[in-house]
């Protein structure tokens, strides 16, 4: 008999792909007015689950109810009338159009004629009333990534959803903006709406979540158990299968001579605004430097002046040879390794192999390159020995990048950057949005290249991650540096105040 308190009710949910077997028999429920996390490692199946939810996939086999009533979505376009919004991970949005002309896409209407004003502030209102601030006006392409999810999620406000699938919806988005989000979430299940809340912070799970349920590789190893009943340490374990360390082991050492110099360098951002004021830096052989601040003050231009992928005024240099306003292939030359922000349309091309993306930055040289030829067969033979060094989750390295998860395609670039024998690595967010075990994975890479001598510019906005693996923090807000910090002595608070404008 179906079961009319439950917003959602799938049971035996099977879905394959050519290969894999993505859910096996997965069992899910959601009730009304609560907040059920979703955990599991990249890859789990957590998303494809959802996927068929929001009718985006099909399942192979298994049964959904909607509200106590038997569903089959033929598109998202059914989920949608069945009151169920996803706000996904990876942005669904048109970068030249407008915020407010992204959330009226594929309504019904307006059909003919556009009263942008009155939707501009329709979207305005929505925007205050949710805590989620961004200009109606704004081109998807002038925001920042933080900026960009928060559309996400009024779009499927604007909708009228009862149901909201959040998708990593806290993966891009800085402390005091996770908070937010937090108190609406709630606001939202006061007023009886249900949220099912993917998650890979573990604390955030035990700070908003009702109950949980976990997925490893396809399978439920808990299914809606209370929130409060299982500790970090022990959802952890449920979700990759073993023992995780939460805290990185940074072992004390004497840094060496600079690496990489910041000079005064000013730059201005994509909508023409200055984003950098006159930036002073340095980082050392052997060392650490954090990069600590709210999103969108600067870091992602940061990043970009120092790998040749913005201009500017101002100096950089690595190892004394000047790097600013060249081409990107001369700080490669360097030895400058880049981590970018976005894995998808930056870090990696997404129809090429594996093998393909791991060979991005030698493909010129022996014994990859051969002149005008590329040696395909050591290239392949690489990228397999690549793949289990870094324990890259793919049956062959033919495989495209862009059906590998998040956190095997962050293991792929930083592969392809390491291998390169680093002087200096520029990591932008290297762990956004992925699983406690590959943030494992990743922060031992980082920490393994400070102990080889390898200078690390980190920048996240995981205040956390900051404060494990940096010598040094450098605060940033609005493209200035409020401060500079010894990590073993920094305080939260004092970091804190730095990110809202105070100078130290």
């Amino acid at each position: 008999m179906a079961n009319k308190n439950l917003a959602v009710n799938m049971q035996n949910i099977v879905i394959r792909f050519p290969g894999v077997l993505a859910n096996d028999r997965v069992n899910f429920t959601l009730e009304k007015g609560e907040i059920h996390a979703l955990l599991g490692e990249n890859g789990a199946g957590k998303s494809t689950l959802m996927n068929a939810l929001a009718g985006l996939l099909r399942p192979y086999s298994g049964t959904i109810e909607i509200d106590g009533q038997p569903v089959t979505f033929g598109s998202p376009k059914d989920a949608i009338a069945a009151g169920i919004g996803m706000v996904h991970q990876h942005f669904m949005l048109v970068p030249t159009q407008t915020v407010t002309e992204n959330i009226l896409l594929g309504l019904p209407s307006p059909r003919f004629r556009l009263n942008l004003k009155k939707y501009d502030e329709e979207v305005r209102q929505l925007a205050d009333q949710f805590g989620l601030h961004v200009d109606p006006t704004a081109k998807i392409w002038q925001l920042s990534v933080g900026e960009q999810q928060r559309v996400e999620i009024l779009k499927t406000l604007y909708r009228g959803a009862n149901i909201l699938i959040m998708d990593e919806p806290t993966a891009v988005l800085a402390p005091q903006e996770i908070d937010e989000l937090m108190q609406t979430l709630r606001s939202m299940t006061a007023q009886g709406k249900s949220i099912i809340f993917i998650s890979h912070k573990l604390h955030e799970v035990e700070a908003i979540a009702d109950r949980v349920t976990v997925l490893r590789k396809g399978c439920v190893t808990a299914e809606g158990v209370s929130a409060q009943g299982k500790t970090r340490k022990e959802l952890a374990e449920l979700m990759v299968g073993r023992s995780i360390i939460f805290s990185a082991q940074r072992e004390a050492q004497e840094p060496g001579d600079v690496v990489l110099s910041v000079q005064g360098v000013t730059a201005e951002n994509n909508k023409g605004i200055r984003a950098l004021n006159d930036v002073s830096l340095e980082v050392r052989a052997g060392e650490i430097l954090g990069i600590a601040g709210v999103s969108g003050n600067g870091q992602s231009e940061l990043a970009e002046v120092i790998t040749g992928l913005r201009p500017c005024s101002g100096t950089i240099t690595i190892n004394g040879e000047v790097v600013s306003n060249r081409p990107p292939i001369t700080a490669i030359k360097q030895g400058v390794a880049h981590i970018p922000e976005d894995r998808n349309r930056v870090g990696s091309a997404p129809n090429m192999s594996i093998t393909e993306n791991t060979i991005m930055k030698d493909f010129r040289d022996a014994p990859v390159g051969n002149g005008w030829q590329i040696d395909f067969t050591h290239a392949r033979e690489r990228a397999d020995g690549l793949r289990a060094e870094y324990d890259i989750a793919a049956p062959t390295v033919d495989v495209m990048a862009k059906k590998l998860s998040g956190g095997n395609l962050q293991k792929v670039i930083l592969a392809r950057e390491i291998t390169s024998r680093p002087q200096c690595i520029i990591a932008v967010q290297p762990t956004r949005g992925l699983d406690v075990g590959a943030i494992e994975s990743i922060q031992a890479l980082l920490l393994a290249q400070r102990a080889a001598g390898t200078a690390v510019l980190l920048v996240s906005e995981e205040l956390e991650e900051v404060m494990a693996l940096s010598d040094r923090i450098a605060v940033i807000y609005e493209g200035e540096i409020m401060g500079m910090v010894d990590s073993d002595s920094a305080t939260v608070e004092q970091i804190g105040l730095m990110m809202t404008g105070e100078r130290s």
